[in-house]
């Protein structure tokens, strides 16, 4: 899995009046856990661009005012009405502990059902792992070439690797379904049969 570096800033104070100043600076209030003591810190909410908007999972070497930490960001809260960024959460990761993260899927391959006309429906973007960090990848692999109408892949059905998926292994990934055109095209065929 790559690897993103940021920069953050240590924070002075924890409470509404400093977050709402930070906030009023373009800066994000943030806490990285698992590391000997949390550490309360901002970061310039530009800075969030490469990490966030992207369908990408990314490790982050984050460097709080020269002190250097490996983290996974484990959760973030967005504004209600304008979808700014509140506060983030980051996870600080070692290389001999395993670490749980959402991971996307990738879809290779072309479906027997798809060209058969049916529609490929993609139920799920991302996947929970749980691995070394070392061990993470850049995307869950999903083959789709032998994916007929009306059938589903699901997470059970996924070769195993490195790595341990913590979704439902009931859960669909992708279905292929039926199209209206190929539907009314069976009804016409029946009706010319008979």
């Amino acid at each position: 899995m790559k690897t993103l570096a940021m920069f953050g800033y240590l924070r002075d104070g924890v409470g509404k009046s400093s977050t709402k100043s930070l906030r009023n600076e373009g800066k994000v209030p943030c806490v990285l856990y698992g590391v000997k003591e949390n550490v309360n810190f901002s970061m310039y909410a530009e800075d969030f661009k490469n990490l966030v908007y992207t369908p990408n999972t990314y490790k982050v070497q984050l460097d709080i005012d020269g002190n250097i930490y490996k983290a996974v960001l484990k959760d973030i809260q967005y504004h209600p009405v304008n979808d700014s960024i509140l506060h983030a959460d980051f996870l600080g990761i070692n290389d001999d502990t395993p670490v749980e993260v959402k991971v996307p899927i990738k879809i290779v391959g072309n479906s027997v059902g798809v060209r058969a006309g049916g529609k490929l429906i993609v139920k799920v973007q991302k996947l929970r792992v749980k691995t070394l960090p070392s061990k993470l990848p850049d995307f869950v692999e999903v083959n789709i070439d032998t994916l007929e109408i009306g059938k589903s892949i699901r997470v059970g059905e996924l070769p195993s690797q490195e790595y341990a998926i913590l979704d439902s292994p009931n859960n669909p990934i992708v279905t292929v379904k039926t199209t209206r055109a190929l539907q009314s095209a069976a009804a016409a065929e029946t009706g010319k049969k008979k």
